[in-house]
């Protein structure tokens, strides 16, 4: 047998050095982290021993790229473990990682609270030769970025960001940990097939094909075990293929409420996954973080480096948006209320609660508009759907896609395809993981696992761009076939792996996706407007049986009810910016208890009933985990430039090349090298404005710029 070589340290030897998953074995991982460290470390005393006066190039860019085959190895093996810990992860995986994150965390603070480093770099921000404009924002990037992380505090003060800063990066990869195993160790199992009733054939196949694939143990008292019974079996989790239609179908209440609470409590309980310590203490360590490097509070810190600018644009877009939905909003939930009244028959318990608000939102949409989203599956089957995706980007921009079998992946969930540009040249691989699994986070992502950049010697280094998802599985019986939502999450993350796939830029802490964070929702949400379009859906919405086409009658009927419960959907949102906002906006210590507060941080966007023990907070992932602290708001940010964008193309033909071109020229291939809203001015003409997506959204009120 031949000597395990750690794939890390050495050329991968694979399709556009792609990952060699297949590989990589556990204990590679630590071994290139140090490795990894090493070579930083080296590399950073190099330069600030260099005697020469610090310049641009051997300061800022000061990389060992002339070396034949180079590469950054710490961010080559931190890029693979962590994508993975969060698309298939394992209790040794989670284990390493609590060991890492202390020594990574150190490691990068070693680097931004350097003294000797931060004075070569202010040297330059203060005497620099003639820089592009490319090269100029990298470097206020650069100093800006060691401003923000500390760098002026005298030593007292960077000992305690230290202290702040590995604190918080422990918690944050605890709450994501104790999240993951609350969702999946939760499972509803049924063995009376009257327990089904209302739910549709796909969910019952999947809810047989996941009893038949984990089968469970006897819970006390009673027998569960199809395999010792030889009974029928269903089996439902919290994941949203199975969570969704249960919910939205069930006529079982009890059972609908049970998963219900299952799903809205998790990491509440009484035991090691809880999250409720954790969120207060990552709350109050982010306010004394920003408060330590002179901001009042975390939003403000973070604001600084946002197109909102303030928490003062913050909140009025979010108020904004209360005002001019809340009437209908209103209107909508009284709609429920009358269907709930003339469904239900039993005088207990009357009234909608949460558990309730799909079903009956389901039963209204079939009055109204005869349609629901199982009357669509059979119409997006999933490779169907990949060809009509893939389709729309070679429609718009000329770019093909091809898979590629000897590209490794890490699970055979996962395909890997080459792209090619419009002149037949190499753009870029993109990876597409479709489906929930035991070590899979929930909801939907894209990442990279190589970002684009030009090196010294003149290369367009590609990039290699990859898609997370967690839609409905095949069965035994039947291929994977997704609902209308599902295509416009697939859509959405799409549109995020084009901003990578595109991009364009010398340097690659500036390419792609790295751009303010409440513009990099725009190319996302940009994509899912063609969901309704008719003339995206007649590219690939054929029945996977008959292969006859998506009616026009139901076509008709789905852009008719596109606004079905849309100011209701919108208030979600906006409730979920107030709660981050709340939090992050707090400028003493933070003492409350979290689900009390949360009731009242949002209470202003919430219409329907909220319950004592239910708590959002806890897996709202997004801004405890995540990138989106004081960050949410964002989503909405982007939705009115989303929405004003494709203004653009409805004026000129949803698929105008001209059009394509402009956006992928002056927004897609730009990253961060310029000011979000001047890439945006430069496509569009002028600044966007609410009033597109008010008028998408069926909502009147007058024109208010963002």
């Amino acid at each position: 047998m031949s000597e395990h070589r750690n794939p890390f340290l050495e050329p991968y030897n694979t399709p556009h050095d792609t990952v060699p998953f297949d590989r990589i074995r556990m204990e590679d991982y630590e071994e290139a982290f140090m490795e990894g460290i090493r070579r930083d470390n080296e590399l950073i005393e190099k330069t600030i021993n260099n005697p020469d006066r610090p310049t641009f190039d051997n300061t800022i860019i000061n990389k060992d790229e002339d070396e034949e085959g180079y590469y950054d190895l710490l961010s080559r093996v931190s890029t693979v473990f962590f994508n993975l810990l969060s698309a298939e992860t394992n209790d040794e995986m989670d284990a390493l990682a609590q060991k890492l994150q202390p020594i990574l965390t150190k490691h990068a603070n070693d680097i931004r609270l350097n003294p000797r480093l931060f004075e070569r770099i202010k040297a330059v921000h203060l005497h620099h030769r003639h820089l592009t404009p490319e090269e100029q924002r990298l470097l206020d990037d650069t100093y800006e970025g060691l401003v923000r992380s500390g760098a002026l505090l005298d030593e007292d003060g960077k000992n305690r960001l230290r202290q702040l800063t590995e604190e918080a990066s422990m918690l944050s990869l605890q709450f994501s940990q104790n999240l993951l195993k609350e969702n999946k160790a939760f499972t509803l199992h049924i063995t009376d097939e009257a327990q089904l009733d209302g739910l549709p054939e796909t969910a019952r196949e999947a809810a047989a094909l996941a009893a038949k694939e984990a089968p469970l143990s006897a819970p006390e008292g009673a027998t569960n075990d199809p395999a010792v019974e030889g009974e029928s079996s269903w089996l439902f989790t919290l994941d949203a293929p199975s969570y969704g239609p249960f919910m939205t179908y069930s006529t079982q209440r009890e059972l609908r409420k049970q998963l219900y609470m299952a799903r809205n409590t998790v990491c509440t309980h009484d035991n090691s996954e809880n999250n409720l310590e954790i969120c207060k203490r990552l709350v109050n360590l982010r306010r004394e973080i920003a408060q330590l490097l002179g901001y009042k509070t975390y939003a403000d810190y973070v604001l600084k480096r946002r197109m909102a600018s303030n928490t003062r644009n913050v909140y009025k877009l979010l108020n904004d948006l209360i005002d001019a939905y809340k009437p209908t909003a209103v209107k909508e939930r009284e709609e429920l209320k009358k269907e709930e009244r003339g469904e239900r028959k039993e005088e207990s318990d009357k009234g909608i609660k949460p558990w309730d608000t799909a079903f009956y939102s389901h039963k209204l949409q079939m009055k109204k508009y005869n349609l629901d989203a199982e009357m669509l599956r059979p119409y997006f089957e999933l490779s169907k759907v990949i060809d009509g995706v893939f389709g729309l980007a070679n429609r718009l921009y000329g770019i093909t896609f091809k898979e590629n079998k000897n590209i490794p992946v890490y699970h055979p969930d996962v395909k890997a395809y080459e792209v090619f540009d419009k002149d037949g040249s190499y753009l870029a691989v993109f990876y597409a993981d479709f489906h929930p699994r035991k070590g899979k986070q929930g909801g939907a992502w894209m990442t990279e696992y190589q970002g684009q950049w030009i090196d010294r010697k003149g290369e367009n280094v590609r990039p290699h761009v990859s898609v997370v998802m967690n839609l409905t599985k095949p069965t035994e019986e039947k291929p994977a076939l997704l609902t209308l939502s599902e295509v416009e999450t697939f859509l959405h993350e799409f549109g995020h792996s084009l901003h990578g796939m595109f991009a364009n830029t010398r340097f690659e802490s500036m390419s792609g996706t790295n751009v303010l964070w409440d513009f990099v929702e725009l190319p996302s949400q940009f994509m899912e407007n063609y969901a309704v379009e008719k003339d995206f859906l007649r590219t690939f919405a054929f029945h996977y049986e008959t292969g006859e086409p998506l009616p026009d009658e139901l076509i008709r009927r789905i852009v008719k009810s596109r606004n079905f419960m849309a100011a209701t959907a919108c208030l979600r949102q906006v409730s979920f910016g107030l709660l981050d906002m709340a939090y992050y906006t707090q400028r003493e210590e933070f003492t409350a208890d979290i689900i009390p507060f949360e009731k009242q941080a949002w209470k202003r966007a919430i219409l329907g009933e909220q319950l004592p023990d239910t708590c959002m907070t806890v897996q709202f992932s997004h801004i405890m985990a995540g990138g989106y602290a004081a960050g949410y708001y964002s989503y909405k940010w982007a939705e009115v430039l989303d929405a004003d964008a494709f203004s653009v193309f409805k004026k000129h033909g949803i698929f105008d090349q001209k059009t394509a071109q402009s956006f992928r020229d002056n927004i897609l291939s730009r990253g961060g090298t310029e000011h979000p809203m001047t890439l945006y001015k430069r496509f569009r003409g002028g600044e966007p404005t609410i009033d597109a997506l008010l008028k998408r959204n069926g909502i009147k009120r007058k024109t208010k710029k963002i």
